[in-house]
């Protein structure tokens, strides 16, 4: 079990992940969301991080855009969080890893709205649909639902996950569950991240697989 901690504005706190173990840092680059990292944190300081895969989060950004960011903060995979289309990941998907998020609500299609995107990403991530925008809500979605995923493709479960939630997570039986992808329950404000929470969750999942 891997786990990303998205929504990071703060060289302090990437410096912490890597500290703790944490597998994958987010950056979003939507400047809609309130962790928006394009203006806050510095892109050197982002490239010469090691030990640790940095994820760009992008929504129905242009190409060029996503290129750019990837070549500026030294990304080593890309999360779309929008309505990008197939083709769009597959030009992506050429010269760097791709994640594309799905919004889940009371049901999916996955045959309709996620098979198209096998070909063209390496991975999945399943995250709460709401009006409030695209992610980072902290509304959790009805996990039930991903017993019925039927692809061999891995996945990241996002949406809304606590730090109280290690155990339930780690005991999960889906076979394609890769990651777990927390960002607002471990936070003291947006983008300002609380490492003991971090802490305390990645210490509790890495000992849940061990029993």
């Amino acid at each position: 079990m891997r786990i990303k901690v998205c929504g990071i504005t703060r060289i302090t706190d990437l410096q912490a992940l890597v500290a703790n173990g944490v597998d994958y840092a987010g950056f979003i680059f939507y400047e809609k969301s309130p962790r928006f990292a394009g203006n806050k944190i510095d892109a050197r300081s982002v490239r010469e991080t090691i030990r640790i895969r940095k994820v760009g989060v992008f929504v129905n950004a242009s190409l060029e855009q996503v290129q750019r960011t990837i070549a500026d903060y030294a990304l080593d995979m890309v999360q779309l969080h929008g309505d990008e289309t197939p083709g769009f990941c597959a030009a992506l998907r050429e010269s760097i890893p791709v994640i594309k998020a799905f919004r889940i609500g009371d049901n999916v299609d996955w045959q309709t709205a996620v098979a198209p995107f096998i070909p063209v990403t390496d991975y999945f991530l399943f995250d709460t649909a709401s009006v409030k925008g695209y992610g980072g809500t902290g509304d959790r979605f009805n996990w039930e639902l991903l017993k019925t995923y039927p692809f061999d493709h891995p996945f990241f479960l996002s949406g809304g996950i606590t730090p109280d939630q290690a155990a339930e997570i780690s005991s999960m039986q889906l076979p394609m569950l890769f990651a777990a992808d927390v960002n607002s329950k471990f936070e003291d404000s947006p983008g300002v991240k609380n490492i003991t929470l971090v802490e305390q969750f990645v210490k509790e999942i890495h000992s849940s697989l061990t029993k």
